[in-house]
């Protein structure tokens, strides 16, 4: 009988080098995905550099939040140099705050050299977890009817996302996230439906044996049904079918008794916290 992977035997430069990926990839071929009149219109950016991904929003109607850079210190060390021409490629795009996620391990010894010259802080902590694709499956149980996105499901797909993560209905933000839905860029999308009505999203991302859970959001009014239960079941399944070896995700840590049901739901269908990672914030005006 095969082994199970274990996630307790992967060393700090296998984890990362899994976890990072996952994301930076999933990032990457959502960002480069998008429509070309939205890309415009949102002053889209993606790069690949050093390494890792560098994502650009300069038109972000939410204010930054798709101002990402990723995936550094797997292939190549993150250096001065590096940062400087990661923040080169926000000040083209007019961006004026953008995030660097960079895993503990990867960061070099005169980090904090490198954030004063830049003018970078420290922000919040995400959670990075893996599971592997052994352990058995946990049963959902939602009053949801869970299952695959079709094309008419689209556009009120990317609504319920962006309305579940209080994001602003922006037509080309819309289409951006409807491209998220694109089979041959690796994409497998998920809904649930109350009767006719549309009130949750989610979304995987497969990339060679690894897959991305990359983000699951519900209507505010229908929380507390069982939707994200059921999406990690149905997502783990999917990633299984598809011969994924790793699942991915992140989501933020918890501090100061403030709970994240998210990562609740996350540790209960199998994943494990592999290691936290700050978000590490720069800003035009502070330089």
């Amino acid at each position: 009988m095969e082994v199970p992977l274990d996630v307790t035997a992967l060393g700090v430069t296998q984890a990362t080098a899994l976890a990072e990926t996952a994301e930076a990839e999933f990032m990457y071929a959502f960002e480069s995905g998008a429509p070309t009149s939205a890309r415009s219109t949102l002053g889209m950016t993606a790069v690949r550099l050093g390494g890792g991904v560098v994502l650009a929003m300069g038109a972000d109607p939410t204010g930054g939040y798709w101002n990402k850079a990723l995936g550094f210190g797997v292939t190549e060390p993150v250096t001065d140099d590096l940062v400087g021409s990661v923040l080169e490629v926000y000040r083209a795009s007019g961006s004026a705050t953008a995030v660097l996620q960079l895993a503990p391990s990867v960061l070099p010894e005169d980090w904090d050299d490198i954030c004063a010259r830049h003018g970078i802080v420290g922000g919040s902590v995400w959670a990075k977890l893996l599971r592997p694709a052994g352990p058995e499956i946990t049963p959902a149980t939602t009053d949801l009817r869970v299952g695959r996105v079709r094309p008419d499901d689209v556009e009120e797909w990317s609504r319920v996302y962006c309305a579940g993560f209080g994001m602003p209905e922006d037509p080309d933000l819309l289409a951006f996230f409807g491209s998220g839905t694109d089979e041959a860029r690796g994409f497998r999308s998920f809904g649930g439906w109350s009767g006719e009505r549309l009130v949750a999203s989610a979304n995987l991302h497969v990339a060679g044996s690894v897959a991305a859970f990359c983000g699951a959001a519900t209507l505010p009014g229908d929380r507390r049904r069982g939707a994200q239960s059921a999406f990690m079941a149905a997502r783990l399944a999917e990633a299984t079918r598809l011969g994924c070896e790793w699942m991915s995700a992140e989501t933020w840590q918890e501090f100061d008794g403030n709970v994240n049901p998210s990562l609740h739901n996350m540790e209960r269908a199998g994943f494990v916290q592999v290691y936290d990672r700050r978000n590490w914030v720069w800003r035009e005006e502070q330089v």
